[in-house]
């Protein structure tokens, strides 16, 4: 053989060995990788195969009032899923489940046929309806139980409350702001399958059970929040008002005994509108915004212009600052001038001569325009500063609304005067209700709010909430003056509609324009709190848009006063025995 051949085909062979060589080489370590580093993973992966897990919903935890009743609590549901591999009469699953879920035939064919592990048909079906699926022992159909939220009074406290959607998580409310709490871990259902997904008789079910969620205990009161509710909308019927809006709460320590927005909505039906729209014009987006709307709470989500129980902050201001006193004097000819603007008091003649005192009872704009002028723009902003409305109050309900405020190098004479009696920015009614308690209540600014405790499911404290206050947002002496002042307002001036005979009450009426003006469109509101000497229960109400006389000392303070007729025997204030300025001086 030719030598060079001979050469040719030793290194032919030596290539050929050593391309095998290395192809072992890589076949071995690829084997070594997966059965000993990568093994646990397809083993797993194996494992995913032939199991199919189910998931168990948790319970939700309750939210309970201050009374003890609950307001928001569970009730078992099903789950209706299907198994395509295990389903032996297909024709029969469809007749039966388009029979007891009310479904279109179309709809229950399109899951039962389509090949997955497992296929859920309906969630949330009432649990007689499942019952009676079982009874039928279809083979491939699954009945698992979990927990849908229920709320025993329907649209009471709605947009507090909140609600959840399917996954069990909360939505708007409380139920959103403590979804940590309230919402529990979920458990899971494992069943073992065969190559052909059918599952193996013997093997039985590998079941993780859920952890229910805790429990969330508030300081709204049921009986209160019903009171506040049957008035408001007595309003709203009465007024034909837009809507109308009632806080009422403790001054001393923020806690919310109420909070009515009506039209409230069905929490067990929430996404159906509360309005005679017909839906069905509506494009998706449409009904979503409209939605949207009816969620929404007026007293915290939106912001208005208080108008004249803003009188109360600017009195305030000038009282810490010192420039003005109970005996000082001003005139009202009905309007003031500033710069170049006629800014009208509501009385078109004016109230002539009158004391501080007297303004205030009066509600007299341009006692209030001089008082804004005596403050001065700067220190008007330091206030605003102070009091904390330049701030959210941090009430636990999600989307507060900030204060619309002019920028203080944006103030001028005019701005400064429409401030000074509640016009010209704007301000939620939490905010106004938050701001005003800390006037009255010797000068701590506290933090409104529902949560109180955190409890597990045997009644056992888990977690006491706590909220930030500041002291010293007035004196002691301004605070002292500010309660005298407002119960001159009921007992004496434009308030008198809120009186309660052996009640000392104290308060402030606003009758604003809403914007853009010249609409005729108008906000009555009345804040009043008792007892005037020692407040217990600070409560605002917020009429909008109401039609006829829209005066707040007419159609609000009256609101406020059949609910503090209700709930001041309720809470344990008693009544007094007060002496009348006649009998006192005779």
């Amino acid at each position: 053989m030719n030598p060079k051949c001979k050469t040719y085909n030793r290194k032919k062979m030596v290539f050929v060995f050593s391309f095998c060589f290395l192809a072992v080489l890589v076949l071995v370590g690829r084997l070594v990788k997966l059965m000993i580093f990568e093994s646990e993973y397809y083993q797993d992966l194996a494992e995913d195969l032939h199991e199919r897990e189910r998931s168990i919903k948790a319970a939700r935890g309750k939210i309970v009032d201050a009374s003890g009743t609950v307001l928001a609590t569970n009730r078992t549901v099903c789950t209706i899923s299907v198994v395509h591999s295990q389903i032996k009469d297909p024709e029969r699953v469809i007749e039966v489940l388009c029979k007891e879920l009310e479904l279109p035939e179309e709809t229950v064919r399109k899951r039962v046929e389509k090949r997955s592990s497992i296929e859920r048909v309906q969630a949330n079906v009432e649990k007689e309806v499942g019952d009676r699926i079982r009874e039928y022992q279809l083979e491939g159909v699954k009945i698992d139980e979990d927990f849908r939220r229920y709320y025993p009074y329907g649209s009471l406290a709605s947009k507090v409350l909140g609600f959840t959607g399917s996954d069990n998580q909360g939505i708007i409310g409380l139920e959103v702001i403590y979804d940590e709490y309230l919402q529990g871990i979920n458990g899971t259902i494992l069943t073992l399958t065969d190559a052909r997904g059918v599952e193996i008789a013997d093997a039985g079910e590998e079941r993780v059970e859920p952890v229910p969620g805790s429990d969330l205990y508030i300081s709204l009161d049921y009986n209160i929040q019903l009171y506040a509710q049957q008035a408001a909308l007595k309003a709203l019927e009465q007024k034909q008002a837009t809507y109308v809006s009632i806080i009422i709460m403790n001054p001393k320590n923020g806690e919310i005994y109420a909070n009515v927005n009506v039209p409230e909505f069905d929490l067990n039906d929430p996404f159906t509108l509360n309005t005679d729209v017909d839906t069905s014009v509506l494009t998706d987006q449409e009904k979503q915004d409209l939605l949207n709307q009816m969620w929404r709470n007026q007293s915290i989500n939106d912001t208005y212009e208080p108008g004249s129980t803003f009188k109360v902050i600017t009195a305030s201001a000038a009282l810490e600052k010192g420039v003005v006193s109970l005996t000082d004097t001003f005139s009202c000819p009905g309007y003031r001038m500033v710069e170049d603007r006629r800014i009208r008091c509501h009385k078109v003649g004016g109230h002539g001569a009158e004391t501080f005192v007297q303004g205030i009872q009066n509600s007299c704009n341009p006692v209030f325009i001089d008082v804004g002028q005596r403050v001065g723009t700067e220190d008007f902003y330091h206030y605003f500063e102070q009091f904390g409305l330049l701030s959210k109050t941090g009430v636990d309900l999600p989307g507060e609304a900030s204060t619309i405020m002019h920028k203080v190098e944006n103030i001028g004479a005019v701005e400064l005067a429409t401030i000074s009696f509640g016009q010209s920015f704007q301000i939620t009614p939490m905010q106004l209700a938050t701001t005003i308690s800390s006037i009255i209540n010797g000068g701590t600014r506290v933090t409104p709010h529902f949560g109180v405790e955190i409890r597990d499911r045997e009644g056992n404290v888990l977690k006491k909430l706590q909220y930030e206050s500041r002291e010293g947002v007035v004196s002691k002496e301004t605070s002292d003056t500010m309660r005298f002042l407002m119960e001159k307002v009921v007992s004496e001036g434009g308030g008198k509609n809120a009186q309660i005979e052996g009640y000392r009450i104290g308060g402030k009426t606003a009758t604003s324009q809403t914007l853009p003006r010249g609409t005729n469109k108008y906000i009555s509101s009345f804040i009043g709190f008792a007892p005037a000497d020692d407040p217990q229960v600070v409560g605002i109400a917020i009429i909008h848009n109401p039609q006829g006389v829209y005066y707040g000392g007419t159609i609000a303070a009256p609101v406020i006063r059949d609910i503090f007729s209700n709930i001041l025997p309720y809470l344990g204030i008693e009544k007094e025995e007060i002496v009348s300025k006649d009998e006192d001086n005779g």
